[in-house]
Protein backbone atom coordinates (compact mmCIF):
# COMPACT_ATOMS: atom_id res chain seq x y z
CA UNK A 1 0.00 0.00 0.00
CA UNK A 2 3.25 2.70 -0.14
CA UNK A 3 2.43 4.33 -3.47
CA UNK A 4 -1.65 4.88 -2.13
CA UNK A 5 -2.09 8.24 -0.39
CA UNK A 6 -1.80 8.10 3.69
CA UNK A 7 -5.62 9.35 3.77
CA UNK A 8 -6.50 6.41 1.22
CA UNK A 9 -4.53 3.75 3.08
CA UNK A 10 -7.14 4.85 6.27
CA UNK A 11 -10.22 5.03 4.67
CA UNK A 12 -9.30 1.28 3.37
CA UNK A 13 -8.55 0.16 6.62
CA UNK A 14 -11.61 1.56 8.19
CA UNK A 15 -13.38 -0.89 5.53
CA UNK A 16 -11.54 -3.88 6.66
CA UNK A 17 -12.16 -3.02 10.43
CA UNK A 18 -16.02 -2.73 9.62
CA UNK A 19 -16.14 -6.15 8.03
CA UNK A 20 -13.82 -7.56 10.87
CA UNK A 21 -16.54 -6.33 13.23
CA UNK A 22 -19.19 -7.90 11.91
CA UNK A 23 -17.06 -11.65 11.99
CA UNK A 24 -16.82 -11.27 15.65
CA UNK A 25 -20.42 -11.33 16.19
CA UNK A 26 -22.81 -14.55 15.63
CA UNK A 27 -23.09 -16.80 13.48
CA UNK A 28 -19.25 -15.88 12.51
CA UNK A 29 -17.79 -15.52 16.57
CA UNK A 30 -13.95 -14.91 15.68
CA UNK A 31 -13.96 -12.24 18.51
CA UNK A 32 -10.48 -12.39 18.16
CA UNK A 33 -11.08 -9.64 15.51
CA UNK A 34 -12.00 -7.55 17.48
CA UNK A 35 -8.62 -6.03 18.88
CA UNK A 36 -7.59 -5.92 15.69
CA UNK A 37 -10.76 -4.00 14.30
CA UNK A 38 -10.29 -1.10 17.17
CA UNK A 39 -6.39 -1.06 16.31
CA UNK A 40 -6.93 -0.56 12.46
CA UNK A 41 -9.39 2.29 13.75
CA UNK A 42 -6.29 3.53 16.04
CA UNK A 43 -3.58 3.35 14.22
CA UNK A 44 -2.87 6.31 12.89
CA UNK A 45 -5.79 8.44 13.97
CA UNK A 46 -3.63 11.36 15.00
CA UNK A 47 -2.29 11.55 11.77
CA UNK A 48 -5.72 13.23 10.31
CA UNK A 49 -7.18 16.12 10.35
CA UNK A 50 -10.59 15.80 12.29
CA UNK A 51 -12.58 16.07 9.49
CA UNK A 52 -10.60 12.94 7.91
CA UNK A 53 -10.81 11.52 11.24
CA UNK A 54 -14.88 11.51 10.73
CA UNK A 55 -14.68 10.25 7.06
CA UNK A 56 -12.56 7.63 8.54
CA UNK A 57 -14.89 6.98 11.00
CA UNK A 58 -17.78 7.17 8.70
CA UNK A 59 -16.33 4.53 6.04
CA UNK A 60 -16.01 1.77 9.26
CA UNK A 61 -19.98 2.72 9.96
CA UNK A 62 -20.38 1.72 6.61
CA UNK A 63 -19.11 -1.49 6.01
CA UNK A 64 -19.99 -1.98 10.00
CA UNK A 65 -23.82 -2.23 9.20
CA UNK A 66 -23.63 -2.40 5.42
CA UNK A 67 -22.40 -6.19 6.26
CA UNK A 68 -23.73 -7.04 9.48
CA UNK A 69 -26.86 -5.31 9.28
CA UNK A 70 -27.68 -6.02 5.72
CA UNK A 71 -31.10 -7.99 7.16
CA UNK A 72 -32.42 -4.78 7.16
CA UNK A 73 -33.00 -5.16 3.54
CA UNK A 74 -34.70 -8.44 4.17
CA UNK A 75 -37.18 -6.53 6.37
CA UNK A 76 -38.09 -3.72 3.98
CA UNK A 77 -38.01 -6.05 0.92
CA UNK A 78 -39.81 -9.32 1.55
CA UNK A 79 -42.08 -8.28 4.26
CA UNK A 80 -42.37 -4.44 3.48
CA UNK A 81 -44.03 -4.67 0.48
CA UNK A 82 -40.94 -2.36 -0.98
CA UNK A 83 -39.64 -2.91 -4.62
CA UNK A 84 -36.18 -4.02 -4.97
CA UNK A 85 -34.85 -0.28 -6.16
CA UNK A 86 -36.46 1.18 -3.19
CA UNK A 87 -35.92 -1.65 -0.55
CA UNK A 88 -31.91 -1.13 -1.87
CA UNK A 89 -32.17 3.13 -1.73
CA UNK A 90 -33.74 2.86 2.23
CA UNK A 91 -30.79 0.62 3.47
CA UNK A 92 -28.10 2.14 2.01
CA UNK A 93 -29.94 5.00 3.38
CA UNK A 94 -30.19 3.56 6.92
CA UNK A 95 -26.49 2.17 6.53
CA UNK A 96 -25.06 6.10 5.75
CA UNK A 97 -26.90 7.87 8.18
CA UNK A 98 -25.69 5.06 11.05
CA UNK A 99 -22.41 5.46 10.14
CA UNK A 100 -22.63 9.37 11.12
CA UNK A 101 -22.46 8.12 14.75
CA UNK A 102 -18.72 7.07 13.86
CA UNK A 103 -18.29 9.54 11.73
CA UNK A 104 -19.27 12.00 14.77
CA UNK A 105 -17.53 10.33 16.99
CA UNK A 106 -14.38 10.49 15.51
CA UNK A 107 -14.53 13.84 14.51
CA UNK A 108 -15.32 15.36 18.11
CA UNK A 109 -11.76 12.75 19.20
CA UNK A 110 -9.38 14.28 16.90
CA UNK A 111 -11.02 17.76 17.73
CA UNK A 112 -11.05 17.87 21.41
CA UNK A 113 -7.81 15.25 22.33
CA UNK A 114 -4.50 15.07 21.57
CA UNK A 115 -1.64 12.39 21.70
CA UNK A 116 -1.47 12.55 25.52
CA UNK A 117 -2.60 9.32 26.84
CA UNK A 118 -4.48 8.91 23.28
CA UNK A 119 -4.60 4.74 24.30
CA UNK A 120 -6.75 5.99 26.91
CA UNK A 121 -8.89 8.36 25.42
CA UNK A 122 -9.41 6.47 22.18
CA UNK A 123 -11.51 3.49 24.38
CA UNK A 124 -13.14 6.68 26.42
CA UNK A 125 -14.59 8.27 23.07
CA UNK A 126 -15.45 4.81 21.63
CA UNK A 127 -18.05 3.59 24.30
CA UNK A 128 -18.96 7.03 24.53
CA UNK A 129 -19.92 6.84 21.23
CA UNK A 130 -21.61 3.63 21.91
CA UNK A 131 -23.65 5.03 24.53
CA UNK A 132 -25.06 8.13 22.04
CA UNK A 133 -25.97 5.62 19.49
CA UNK A 134 -27.79 3.52 22.45
CA UNK A 135 -30.17 6.30 22.68
CA UNK A 136 -30.11 9.15 20.59
CA UNK A 137 -33.02 9.40 18.24
CA UNK A 138 -34.45 5.87 20.11
CA UNK A 139 -30.99 4.44 19.91
CA UNK A 140 -29.44 1.30 18.00
CA UNK A 141 -27.35 -0.51 20.04
CA UNK A 142 -26.87 -3.36 17.50
CA UNK A 143 -23.36 -4.51 17.09
CA UNK A 144 -21.66 -2.71 19.62
CA UNK A 145 -18.04 -3.69 19.90
CA UNK A 146 -18.32 -5.59 22.47
CA UNK A 147 -21.54 -8.29 21.88
CA UNK A 148 -19.87 -10.96 20.44
CA UNK A 149 -17.61 -11.81 23.29
CA UNK A 150 -20.00 -13.87 25.39
CA UNK A 151 -17.83 -17.01 24.30
CA UNK A 152 -14.41 -15.41 24.54
CA UNK A 153 -12.00 -15.15 27.22
CA UNK A 154 -12.98 -11.95 28.08
CA UNK A 155 -16.86 -12.78 28.99
CA UNK A 156 -15.61 -13.19 32.71
CA UNK A 157 -15.66 -9.53 32.61
CA UNK A 158 -19.42 -9.22 31.69
CA UNK A 159 -21.34 -9.48 35.17
CA UNK A 160 -19.09 -6.68 36.14
CA UNK A 161 -19.60 -4.15 34.04
CA UNK A 162 -22.08 -5.18 30.98
CA UNK A 163 -21.36 -4.62 27.14
CA UNK A 164 -19.47 -1.30 27.50
CA UNK A 165 -17.26 -2.27 29.70
CA UNK A 166 -16.70 -5.33 27.31
CA UNK A 167 -16.23 -2.38 24.59
CA UNK A 168 -14.11 -0.58 26.36
CA UNK A 169 -11.55 -3.33 26.81
CA UNK A 170 -11.90 -4.79 23.14
CA UNK A 171 -10.62 -1.12 22.06
CA UNK A 172 -8.23 -0.73 24.50
CA UNK A 173 -6.54 -4.12 23.60
CA UNK A 174 -6.67 -2.51 19.78
CA UNK A 175 -5.06 0.35 20.81
CA UNK A 176 -2.64 -1.39 22.78
CA UNK A 177 -1.97 -3.50 20.21
CA UNK A 178 -1.54 -1.33 17.41
CA UNK A 179 1.35 0.64 19.50
CA UNK A 180 3.15 -2.72 20.15
CA UNK A 181 3.56 -3.47 16.93
CA UNK A 182 3.92 -0.01 15.44
CA UNK A 183 6.39 1.68 18.15
CA UNK A 184 7.64 -1.46 19.95
CA UNK A 185 6.34 -0.22 22.86
CA UNK A 186 6.62 -3.77 24.69
CA UNK A 187 5.33 -2.08 28.25
CA UNK A 188 2.10 -2.47 26.18
CA UNK A 189 2.59 -6.76 27.05
CA UNK A 190 1.40 -5.89 31.01
CA UNK A 191 -1.64 -4.00 30.59
CA UNK A 192 -3.23 -6.37 27.46
CA UNK A 193 -2.16 -9.34 29.94
CA UNK A 194 -4.35 -7.96 32.94
CA UNK A 195 -7.24 -7.38 30.41
CA UNK A 196 -7.41 -11.29 29.06
CA UNK A 197 -6.13 -12.83 32.25
CA UNK A 198 -7.94 -11.17 35.08
CA UNK A 199 -11.21 -12.94 33.83
CA UNK A 200 -9.79 -16.12 34.89
CA UNK A 201 -9.79 -15.12 38.73
CA UNK A 202 -12.85 -13.89 38.63
CA UNK A 203 -16.39 -15.39 40.06
CA UNK A 204 -17.86 -18.10 37.22
CA UNK A 205 -21.13 -16.85 39.26
CA UNK A 206 -22.25 -14.29 40.81
CA UNK A 207 -25.64 -15.70 41.54
CA UNK A 208 -27.15 -18.81 42.92
CA UNK A 209 -30.47 -21.35 41.56
CA UNK A 210 -33.14 -21.76 43.29
CA UNK A 211 -33.33 -25.58 44.10
CA UNK A 212 -36.48 -26.85 42.19
CA UNK A 213 -36.19 -26.12 38.46
CA UNK A 214 -39.20 -25.10 36.44
CA UNK A 215 -39.91 -26.97 33.33
CA UNK A 216 -41.09 -24.89 30.23
CA UNK A 217 -42.13 -25.68 26.92
CA UNK A 218 -41.03 -22.60 24.08
CA UNK A 219 -43.65 -22.73 21.04
CA UNK A 220 -42.30 -21.81 17.53
CA UNK A 221 -44.98 -21.83 15.38
CA UNK A 222 -43.44 -21.15 11.99
CA UNK A 223 -46.28 -19.21 10.50
CA UNK A 224 -45.69 -17.12 7.38
CA UNK A 225 -45.27 -13.67 8.21
CA UNK A 226 -47.33 -12.39 5.25
CA UNK A 227 -50.23 -14.07 5.85
CA UNK A 228 -50.02 -13.30 9.64
CA UNK A 229 -52.95 -10.70 9.98
CA UNK A 230 -55.35 -12.43 7.08
CA UNK A 231 -58.21 -14.02 9.09
CA UNK A 232 -56.75 -17.44 7.34
CA UNK A 233 -53.33 -16.45 9.36
CA UNK A 234 -55.69 -16.05 12.59
CA UNK A 235 -56.99 -19.19 12.42
CA UNK A 236 -53.98 -20.86 11.73
CA UNK A 237 -52.08 -19.42 14.14
CA UNK A 238 -55.14 -20.59 16.77
CA UNK A 239 -54.58 -23.97 15.87
CA UNK A 240 -51.15 -24.38 15.36
CA UNK A 241 -50.46 -22.80 18.83
CA UNK A 242 -53.37 -24.88 20.04
CA UNK A 243 -52.09 -28.44 18.46
CA UNK A 244 -48.74 -27.68 19.91
CA UNK A 245 -49.51 -26.75 23.53
CA UNK A 246 -51.84 -30.11 23.75
CA UNK A 247 -48.35 -32.17 22.68
CA UNK A 248 -46.52 -30.99 25.78
CA UNK A 249 -49.77 -29.78 28.14
CA UNK A 250 -48.85 -33.00 30.73
CA UNK A 251 -44.69 -32.20 30.56
CA UNK A 252 -44.57 -28.85 31.83
CA UNK A 253 -45.18 -25.88 34.42
CA UNK A 254 -44.98 -23.49 32.02
CA UNK A 255 -45.72 -23.01 28.04
CA UNK A 256 -44.77 -19.74 26.56
CA UNK A 257 -46.14 -18.53 23.12
CA UNK A 258 -43.99 -15.78 20.94
CA UNK A 259 -44.57 -12.60 20.20
CA UNK A 260 -48.16 -11.98 19.21
CA UNK A 261 -48.54 -16.14 18.43
CA UNK A 262 -52.21 -15.08 18.17
CA UNK A 263 -52.52 -12.10 15.20
CA UNK A 264 -55.55 -10.25 17.03
CA UNK A 265 -56.53 -8.22 19.95
CA UNK A 266 -56.41 -9.63 23.46
CA UNK A 267 -60.47 -9.59 22.64
CA UNK A 268 -60.43 -11.65 20.29
CA UNK A 269 -57.61 -13.72 21.63
CA UNK A 270 -59.37 -14.45 25.45
CA UNK A 271 -62.00 -17.44 23.58
CA UNK A 272 -58.53 -19.24 22.42
CA UNK A 273 -56.57 -18.93 25.28
CA UNK A 274 -59.21 -19.74 27.87
CA UNK A 275 -60.32 -22.84 25.60
CA UNK A 276 -57.09 -23.71 25.81
CA UNK A 277 -56.14 -23.63 29.26
CA UNK A 278 -59.13 -25.81 29.99
CA UNK A 279 -57.33 -28.58 28.71
CA UNK A 280 -54.21 -27.99 30.74
CA UNK A 281 -52.92 -28.64 34.55
CA UNK A 282 -54.77 -26.61 36.86
CA UNK A 283 -51.29 -25.48 38.17
CA UNK A 284 -49.45 -25.15 34.86
CA UNK A 285 -48.92 -21.32 33.26
CA UNK A 286 -49.50 -20.38 29.65
CA UNK A 287 -47.64 -17.07 28.64
CA UNK A 288 -48.09 -15.31 25.27
CA UNK A 289 -47.56 -12.25 22.96
CA UNK A 290 -50.74 -10.21 21.74
CA UNK A 291 -52.08 -7.13 21.11
CA UNK A 292 -54.12 -5.28 23.61
CA UNK A 293 -56.48 -1.94 23.27
CA UNK A 294 -56.98 0.15 26.24
CA UNK A 295 -60.02 2.56 26.31
CA UNK A 296 -58.37 5.37 25.28
CA UNK A 297 -57.96 3.08 21.84
CA UNK A 298 -54.27 2.67 22.51
CA UNK A 299 -52.29 -0.21 21.06
CA UNK A 300 -49.86 -2.28 23.14
CA UNK A 301 -47.47 -4.89 22.15
CA UNK A 302 -47.96 -6.89 25.29
CA UNK A 303 -47.49 -10.16 27.35
CA UNK A 304 -50.35 -12.09 29.05
CA UNK A 305 -50.83 -15.02 30.48
CA UNK A 306 -53.95 -17.68 31.93
CA UNK A 307 -53.53 -20.38 34.32
CA UNK A 308 -50.87 -19.24 37.30
CA UNK A 309 -50.37 -16.36 35.87
CA UNK A 310 -50.59 -13.03 38.06
CA UNK A 311 -50.10 -9.34 36.02
CA UNK A 312 -48.95 -8.69 32.24
CA UNK A 313 -46.69 -6.38 30.21
CA UNK A 314 -46.45 -3.58 27.97
CA UNK A 315 -43.38 -3.55 25.45
CA UNK A 316 -41.12 -0.11 26.83
CA UNK A 317 -39.21 0.38 23.97
CA UNK A 318 -40.94 0.53 20.37
CA UNK A 319 -39.15 -0.21 17.06
CA UNK A 320 -38.96 2.80 14.96
CA UNK A 321 -40.90 2.11 11.62
CA UNK A 322 -41.62 -1.36 12.74
CA UNK A 323 -44.17 -0.52 15.92
CA UNK A 324 -44.31 3.29 15.88
CA UNK A 325 -44.07 5.78 13.02
CA UNK A 326 -41.66 9.11 13.45
CA UNK A 327 -42.93 11.52 11.63
CA UNK A 328 -46.01 10.12 11.03
CA UNK A 329 -48.46 13.00 9.72
CA UNK A 330 -45.43 13.41 7.01
CA UNK A 331 -44.92 9.58 6.47
CA UNK A 332 -47.72 7.82 7.04
CA UNK A 333 -49.25 6.57 3.58
CA UNK A 334 -45.72 7.59 1.54
CA UNK A 335 -44.83 4.36 0.30
CA UNK A 336 -46.04 0.54 1.44
CA UNK A 337 -43.39 0.39 4.58
CA UNK A 338 -44.46 3.62 6.40
CA UNK A 339 -48.17 1.08 6.60
CA UNK A 340 -46.82 -1.99 7.64
CA UNK A 341 -49.68 -3.89 10.06
CA UNK A 342 -50.20 -2.75 13.86
CA UNK A 343 -47.26 0.02 13.65
CA UNK A 344 -48.56 2.47 15.63
CA UNK A 345 -48.30 1.02 18.86
CA UNK A 346 -48.09 2.73 22.53
CA UNK A 347 -45.07 2.56 24.63
CA UNK A 348 -45.90 0.61 27.97
CA UNK A 349 -44.92 2.14 31.18
CA UNK A 350 -41.21 1.69 32.50
CA UNK A 351 -41.96 0.64 35.86
CA UNK A 352 -43.98 -2.50 35.75
CA UNK A 353 -44.37 -4.56 38.19
CA UNK A 354 -42.57 -8.38 37.04
CA UNK A 355 -45.33 -11.30 35.88
CA UNK A 356 -45.79 -13.71 37.83
CA UNK A 357 -46.16 -17.73 36.32
CA UNK A 358 -45.35 -20.89 37.65
CA UNK A 359 -44.34 -19.70 40.58
CA UNK A 360 -41.62 -17.50 39.21
CA UNK A 361 -40.87 -13.72 39.00
CA UNK A 362 -40.45 -13.03 35.26
CA UNK A 363 -38.14 -9.99 34.00
CA UNK A 364 -39.73 -9.62 30.59
CA UNK A 365 -38.49 -8.14 27.31
CA UNK A 366 -40.06 -8.17 23.97
CA UNK A 367 -38.21 -8.57 20.61
CA UNK A 368 -36.06 -5.68 20.54
CA UNK A 369 -35.88 -5.10 23.78
CA UNK A 370 -33.40 -7.09 24.61
CA UNK A 371 -30.41 -5.72 22.70
CA UNK A 372 -31.19 -2.94 25.83
CA UNK A 373 -28.48 -3.68 28.32
CA UNK A 374 -30.05 -1.20 30.92
CA UNK A 375 -33.35 -2.03 30.40
CA UNK A 376 -32.72 -5.77 31.08
CA UNK A 377 -30.79 -4.76 33.75
CA UNK A 378 -33.85 -2.67 35.09
CA UNK A 379 -35.88 -6.19 34.73
CA UNK A 380 -33.10 -8.78 36.19
CA UNK A 381 -33.48 -7.12 39.60
CA UNK A 382 -37.11 -8.11 41.04
CA UNK A 383 -37.00 -11.00 38.36
CA UNK A 384 -35.42 -14.32 39.01
CA UNK A 385 -35.81 -15.29 34.63
CA UNK A 386 -35.64 -13.18 32.09
CA UNK A 387 -37.72 -14.05 29.60
CA UNK A 388 -38.18 -12.65 25.65
CA UNK A 389 -40.80 -13.07 23.24
CA UNK A 390 -39.70 -12.01 19.88
CA UNK A 391 -40.76 -12.21 16.32
CA UNK A 392 -37.44 -12.86 13.86
CA UNK A 393 -39.19 -13.74 10.75
CA UNK A 394 -38.63 -9.95 10.15
CA UNK A 395 -35.20 -11.01 9.23
CA UNK A 396 -35.71 -14.01 6.85
CA UNK A 397 -33.14 -16.30 6.51
CA UNK A 398 -30.50 -13.74 7.39
CA UNK A 399 -27.31 -13.60 10.22
CA UNK A 400 -30.08 -11.17 11.95
CA UNK A 401 -31.59 -13.93 14.13
CA UNK A 402 -27.64 -15.40 15.05
CA UNK A 403 -27.03 -12.01 15.95
CA UNK A 404 -30.13 -11.22 17.91
CA UNK A 405 -29.81 -14.71 20.19
CA UNK A 406 -25.61 -13.42 20.99
CA UNK A 407 -26.88 -10.39 22.31
CA UNK A 408 -30.26 -12.46 24.66
CA UNK A 409 -27.20 -14.56 25.45
CA UNK A 410 -24.89 -11.54 26.58
CA UNK A 411 -28.13 -10.12 29.13
CA UNK A 412 -28.22 -13.80 30.51
CA UNK A 413 -24.22 -13.44 31.59
CA UNK A 414 -24.60 -9.83 32.42
CA UNK A 415 -27.22 -10.61 34.86
CA UNK A 416 -26.90 -13.98 35.84
CA UNK A 417 -30.48 -15.00 34.77
CA UNK A 418 -31.64 -17.28 32.55
CA UNK A 419 -32.96 -16.36 29.63
CA UNK A 420 -36.19 -18.36 28.29
CA UNK A 421 -36.65 -16.85 24.38
CA UNK A 422 -39.28 -17.76 22.17
CA UNK A 423 -39.70 -17.01 18.95
CA UNK A 424 -42.14 -17.31 16.06
CA UNK A 425 -39.77 -19.41 13.55
CA UNK A 426 -36.22 -18.84 14.95
CA UNK A 427 -33.48 -18.83 17.29
CA UNK A 428 -35.87 -20.33 19.85
CA UNK A 429 -33.18 -21.38 22.76
CA UNK A 430 -33.18 -21.94 26.82
CA UNK A 431 -30.03 -19.76 27.62
CA UNK A 432 -28.10 -20.30 31.19
CA UNK A 433 -26.75 -17.90 33.63
CA UNK A 434 -23.39 -18.19 32.44
CA UNK A 435 -24.87 -17.57 28.64
CA UNK A 436 -24.72 -20.77 27.37
CA UNK A 437 -27.46 -22.03 25.60
CA UNK A 438 -28.79 -25.18 27.42
CA UNK A 439 -31.48 -25.94 24.63
CA UNK A 440 -32.46 -24.73 21.10
CA UNK A 441 -34.97 -25.31 18.68
CA UNK A 442 -33.84 -25.53 14.64
CA UNK A 443 -35.10 -22.84 12.66
CA UNK A 444 -37.88 -22.30 10.25
CA UNK A 445 -39.85 -25.81 11.58
CA UNK A 446 -42.93 -25.83 13.75
CA UNK A 447 -42.14 -27.56 16.65
CA UNK A 448 -42.27 -27.17 20.70
CA UNK A 449 -38.35 -26.83 22.74
CA UNK A 450 -38.71 -28.45 26.02
CA UNK A 451 -36.55 -27.86 28.54
CA UNK A 452 -35.78 -26.58 32.47
CA UNK A 453 -34.63 -23.48 33.82
CA UNK A 454 -34.02 -22.28 37.22
CA UNK A 455 -34.94 -19.21 38.56
CA UNK A 456 -31.47 -17.66 40.46
CA UNK A 457 -31.25 -15.59 43.41
CA UNK A 458 -28.98 -12.41 44.16
CA UNK A 459 -27.20 -9.88 41.55
CA UNK A 460 -24.52 -9.60 39.65
CA UNK A 461 -22.26 -6.02 40.26
CA UNK A 462 -23.74 -4.78 36.39
CA UNK A 463 -27.55 -5.68 37.43
CA UNK A 464 -26.83 -4.27 40.96
CA UNK A 465 -25.02 -0.78 39.84
CA UNK A 466 -26.60 -0.82 35.86
CA UNK A 467 -23.98 0.75 33.22
CA UNK A 468 -23.36 4.29 34.39
CA UNK A 469 -20.19 3.36 36.16
CA UNK A 470 -18.85 2.36 32.53
CA UNK A 471 -19.94 5.55 31.26
CA UNK A 472 -18.52 7.84 33.66
CA UNK A 473 -15.40 5.64 33.23
CA UNK A 474 -15.52 6.09 29.63
CA UNK A 475 -16.14 10.18 30.45
CA UNK A 476 -13.13 10.55 32.74
CA UNK A 477 -10.85 8.87 30.28
CA UNK A 478 -11.59 10.77 27.41
CA UNK A 479 -11.10 13.83 29.94
CA UNK A 480 -8.29 13.05 30.37
CA UNK A 481 -6.77 13.32 27.41
CA UNK A 482 -8.25 16.77 26.56
CA UNK A 483 -5.72 19.41 27.36
CA UNK A 484 -5.86 21.71 29.79
CA UNK A 485 -6.18 25.14 27.71
CA UNK A 486 -9.50 23.21 26.09
CA UNK A 487 -10.78 22.06 29.11
CA UNK A 488 -10.94 25.66 30.80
Amino acid sequence: MGSIPAVYQQLIAALLAGGFTTLTASPFELWWLGPVAAGLMFAGLHQLTPAQAALKGWCYGVALFGTGASWVYVSIHDYGYTGVPLALFLTALFVCVLALFFAGTLWLYRRFTGPRLALVTFAGAWVLGEVLRTYLFTGFPWLLLGSGYVDSPLAGWAPLGGVYLLSLLVALSGALGATLLLRRQWWTLAPLAAIWLVPLALPSQWTTPVETPTRVALLQGNLPQLQKWTPEGQRNAANTYSDLTREVADEVDLIVWPETALPMMETQARPVLERVQSNLPTDTALVTGVVQRDIDNRYFNSVVGVGDVEGSYQKEHLVPFGEYLPLESMLRGAIDFFNLPMSSFAKGESDQAPMQAAGVSIGNAICYEIIYPQLVANRAKDSGVLMTLSNDTWFGASIGPHQHLQMARLRALENGRYVVRTTSNGITAIIDAQGDIVERAPQFETTSLTGEFYAMEGLTPFTRMGSWPMWLLAALMVLVGVPKARRR
